[in-house]
Formats: structure tokens, sequence, C-alpha cells
């Protein structure tokens, strides 16, 4: 088993109060099914993947230097991710960027994106992630200062079956850039609960210890929620007291309250909170999250329970409404909703692509 405190290398156990959200009021208004949007950019991605459609880099070669300038580091791993997806369908644009300038670190990172993702789903992938490995390792030395490739890195690892050794070696350097970097977090989450084969209770004892030490605004005070979802969805709901469940949505519903309202940014935040609120049979929390979401709906985590991730955000949305408005808590108020199953259930959902 990995050493758990040598995961959290860095990190220190400050507590903090955790709350339950307040009920949200029957009259929410949430907007009309036709404005819901699916995985919409934002401002500042939107131009950079519109230019990208009609071959021109240029924009998404300056959003990538500009994160790397700033340090934002959390923005420029959500771009990366979302630019090598619109590259898999769309190539042209990022085969000329590399063409053009092959030691980019930003066009480096983005090839080593969607050189894993396209490697995940192969039956081959284990050889094709071999083989991808030079890839990051460049994009690594394109900026000593940047966690993204690292966070790569430790998925590379986990889908190649790395040793633990190996990947606490990958670990110490990411946090060393970035201690509280949240994707790194879910990486490294991610890979525990695949070598632990389940072992929920220290997925959560990880998740915690991080947490705790997050700065305000960080996203990973929300990792709990990860390690919650994680164990309602692969059967482990019954190993981990519904208390621990219940404290991981209350912390990050925490977070999502301290953020904009009706912003992309925190969408996928607050479409997983749905989510685990739902299986906990929250109703009222739920539609609040909703309310926040505005019309911001995420493929993860829907797609992991439906072909048509939009059409099972909306028909969630519409069984929490109802379930709301009928002053129940029970699952038998919203069928569709209910189908997640409550922590009991243990049923489990299908892995996805985009889930990796």
């Amino acid at each position: 088993m990995v050493d758990t405190m040598a995961l959290l290398h860095g990190f220190t156990r400050t507590s903090r109060a955790r709350g339950r959200t307040g009920a949200a009021p029957v009259a929410v208004v949430l907007p009309a099914d036709d404005d819901v949007l699916l995985d919409a950019p934002d401002d500042v991605l939107g131009p950079a993947l519109v230019a990208a459609a009609i071959g021109d880099h240029a924009p998404a070669a300056g959003l990538l230097a500009a994160t790397r300038r700033r340090g934002t580091w959390e923005d420029r791993d959500r771009y990366v991710r979302r630019l090598a997806a619109f590259a898999r369908s769309r190539p042209e644009w990022l085969d000329t960027w590399r063409a053009l300038d092959p030691y980019d670190p930003d066009g480096l990172l983005v090839e080593a994106q969607r050189a894993v993702d396209r490697a995940w789903g192969s039956p081959a992938r284990a050889e094709l992630l071999r083989e991808v490995s030079p890839l990051i390792t460049a994009a690594a030395k394109g900026d000593d200062r940047d966690p993204v490739p690292w966070r790569l890195a430790l998925d590379h690892a986990r889908g190649a079956r790395a040793g633990h050794r190996y990947f606490q070696e990958l670990w110490e350097a990411a946090v060393r850039r970035a201690p509280h970097h949240y994707g790194c977090h879910v990486a490294a989450l991610r890979y525990l609960s695949s070598s632990w084969r389940g072992a929920h209770r220290e997925c959560f004892d990880f998740a915690d210890l991080a947490a705790q030490d997050a700065p305000d605004g960080s996203f990973t005070q929300a990792l709990p929620l990860r390690a919650a979802f994680g164990c309602l969805t692969d059967g482990g709901g019954t190993g981990v007291p519904r208390e621990r469940l219940e404290a991981a949505a209350d912390r990050a519903a925490a977070l999502s309250g301290r953020l904009p309202a009706g912003h992309s940014r925190p969408a996928e935040l607050r479409n997983l909170l749905t989510y685990v609120l739902v299986r906990l049979e929250r109703w009222p929390d739920a539609l609040e999250q909703l309310r926040l979401t505005g019309p911001y709906a995420t493929s993860f985590p829907w797609d992991r329970d439906a072909d048509d991730p939009l059409g099972r955000f909306l028909e969630v949305r519409q069984d929490v409404r109802a379930a709301v408005a009928s002053g129940s808590s029970g699952a038998g108020a919203a069928p569709s909703a209910a189908g997640f199953g409550p922590p009991r259930s243990g049923r489990g959902g299908r892995a996805r692509f985009g889930d990796h």
C-alpha cells in the first residue's frame, strides 16, 4: 500500500469547520432547458477554440503562454484538457503549431495530453502510454514551475500501472511546484483508489488531509467530494459511514457558496456536488447547487450513467425540483434521480473516457 503520509509530504493537518448547507427555497427559478449549455468554455477559452476551428493556433498559444507567465496553474490545466479534447476531432491547428514550433512548451503539453487521452481508450493502452513518455518529459522541461505536466505524468503512471516508488517520485515533484494543485491531487486520489482496490477509508484520509490544508478558494478543498463520488459509484458506499459522505458534501457546498454563481469555472464542481447530493437524497441542497450552476452543465459526472450527459442532467434537474416541491425526503419522490441509488445501494456507473 502506498504510504499516505509520504504522499502528503508538505501538508499539515489544520482542521477546518464544516457545516450543512441550508435548505433551498421551493420557488427556485432555473434556466430553461433550451438555455442550458454542455461543457461551455469561458470567455477566454471560447475565442481560442473558435480560432482553432479555422486552423489558427495563435490564440491558443497566447492563452497558454499567459497562464505560464501568471502562474495560473488551475486555469492552465483546465485549458490544456479542453484544447487537447478539441484537437482529437480537429487536429489541424495543433499539428500546424507543433510543426512551426516543435519545442514550444505549451504546444508540447497539449500534444502530450492529446496522446494520453488517445491511448487511454485503446486496448493497447500500456504500450501506447510508454510511447507518450518522451512527450511528457519534454513538456515538463519547458517550464520548471509548471505542475501541469506532472499532473499528466501522474495520470500516465496510473494508466501504465507504475509502481508505488515511481509514483511517489512523481508526486513529490508535483507538490514541490504547486502544493495545493487540484488536478495533481485528483490524479493522486485516482491512483490510490486504483492501487488500494477500493480502500475508500484510506482514500478519504488522503483527501481530507489535503483539503484541510488547502487555502481558501482552492478547489482542493473539495477533494473529499471526489472521494465520496468514487465511493458511491464503485460499490463502496457501505464501507464508509454516511456521516463522512455528508461531511464531504458539506465541505464542497461551503466552497461552492464562496464562488460566483452562474459561472462556468466552478461548473464541474457544482455538477459533481449535485450528483453526490442526489445520491445522498439531499434534494433541497441539490436544488441549491443547480441554482448556483445556472446554465452550465458538464459531461462529468453525468456521462457516467448515460450516453447523453446533457439529457441526464436535465432529467435529474427536473426530478430534484419535483422532489423539493413535494416536500419528500425519500428516493420514491424522484424515481429517475433516485435511479442513481442512495449510498446503501452500491450501484456503480460506467467508466467513461473523460473520467480517466
